[in-house]
């Protein structure tokens, strides 16, 4: 029987699967119909109500696509919802929450130099803040400001800027991206859920009735789906970010996060403008590659993470002392010295490489210790690392990994 390690293990590695499986469904069929929307023509013998067409090709047929801008007539006997990309993409990244950063607070979600937090506190937060973020959005989009859909996209970016300058405050810079990516993706579901599926039933029900739907429901809905349409590209980068420590771990992450909703606004303007046969703004290019530029530079600017000294200093956390505590901590930590340090260093000493990989630090006692859980799968389970094992770890090393973390109790349900 598998320890518990291995199977939360393929638990997370199951449920980013299904993440990414139904994030491609949503943004794909999202930029499908915003394209479709862009492209529609007048057309001369169009049925009543029909605000635009589209002819299109593929898979070996044609379709012919209209729009109507309220409702048909009659309502037709087969409709066609888009709904379950959305729910599904964001019930499984808020599972993937859970497992990846909840379960594993004390490495990758709370940050002692920053706040000292337990975890409970640091999950009411991180769970806290989504709702909150909702809240705050939804009211926005309720109020006067929904009439001047620019002035309220430039709030918009003003709140998400204070959010990720704010968790940066609180988190880990790894976890700060990500939940700012979170905190926006449960404002794009909640568009779907809580706006513009209920308009759409509105829309049906009074169809049903033989009741004229009213076009304000239309217009409601169409606000927040030009948002979700604007939000997709930065979801997506700061989903990916916590692999690329240049981006998280950089003291100016949240500025870096800023500059990216930016690029999101220029990309998707351009191809707006050319699904709308409005010209290909070309210019927009330019502002992306100098934002880009930024982005590097300011990423450049230092890392922010603590010193060796402060390594050393830190007190360790009731987890991280219980690995510090069992039997063999001292022979590993010594492999982990010999074999991994190089790379994983403040200052690595492997050439080639300029940052840790992941901006996982493993120097000191405390750096062995917090990473207790990424240690045991990475190099005592599998020989992941070190890559190509080039600072030749032995079979017999691996072993003693694997015996010191069960002798923690690690891989057992207790200690997870």
């Amino acid at each position: 029987m598998p320890d518990y390690v291995i199977i939360w293990e393929w638990l997370a590695f199951a449920t980013r699967w299904l993440h990414v499986i139904t994030a491609v469904a949503w943004i794909g069929s999202s930029f499908y119909f915003v394209a479709l929307d862009l492209g529609l023509t007048k057309a001369p013998n169009m049925p009543k109500g029909a605000y635009g067409e589209e002819w299109q090709v593929h898979g070996g047929g044609f379709y012919h696509i209209q729009k109507y801008l309220v409702a048909p007539e009659k309502m037709p006997e087969h409709l066609t919802w888009f709904k379950w990309e959305s729910y599904a993409t964001w019930l499984s990244g808020a599972a993937l929450l859970m497992v990846t950063y909840w379960a594993s607070a004390n490495l990758y979600l709370i940050d002692p130099a920053k706040l000292e937090l337990a975890t409970w506190q640091a999950i009411a937060i991180s769970g806290g803040s989504l709702a909150i973020g909702w809240l705050i959005y939804d009211t926005l989009c309720k109020s006067k400001l929904g009439e001047t859909p620019t002035v309220l996209m430039l709030l918009l970016f003003v709140a998400l800027v204070i959010m990720g300058w704010g968790y940066n405050q609180v988190f880990t810079g790894r976890a700060a991206l990500l939940h700012l990516g979170a905190f926006t993706a449960t404002i794009m579901t909640a568009n779907v859920f809580l706006v513009i599926m209920p308009n759409q039933r509105i829309v049906v029900a009074d169809l049903k009735a033989g009741r004229s739907p009213d076009p304000k429901y239309g217009r409601i809905a169409k606000l927040r789906s030009t948002h979700n349409n604007y939000l997709t590209l930065p979801v997506v980068f700061l989903m990916l970010s916590n692999h690329y420590p240049l981006a998280f771990a950089s003291e100016y992450n949240w500025l870096i996060a800023a500059l990216i909703f930016l690029m999101g606004v220029t990309i998707r303007h351009y191809f707006n403008t050319m699904h709308a046969r409005k010209g290909d703004l070309w210019w927009t290019w330019a502002v992306t590659a100098a934002l880009f530029i930024m982005i590097m530079w300011l990423s450049s600017m230092g890392l922010n993470q603590d010193s060796y000294e402060e390594a050393e200093a830190r007190t360790l956390s009731p987890v991280e002392q219980r690995y510090a505590d069992a039997e063999g901590f001292q022979e590993v930590s010594d492999i982990v010295m010999g074999r991994c340090a190089m790379c994983h260093a403040r200052e690595p000493g492997y050439e080639g490489i300029t940052h840790a990989p992941k901006g996982v630090f493993l120097e000191t006692p405390a750096d062995i210790a917090r990473a207790a859980r990424d240690i045991y799968v990475q190099a005592g389970l599998t020989d992941a690392m070190p890559p190509a094992n080039v600072s030749y770890m032995e079979d017999a090393e691996r072993a003693r990994v694997i015996r010191w973390f069960r002798q923690a109790g690690g891989a057992d349900l207790a200690g997870m």
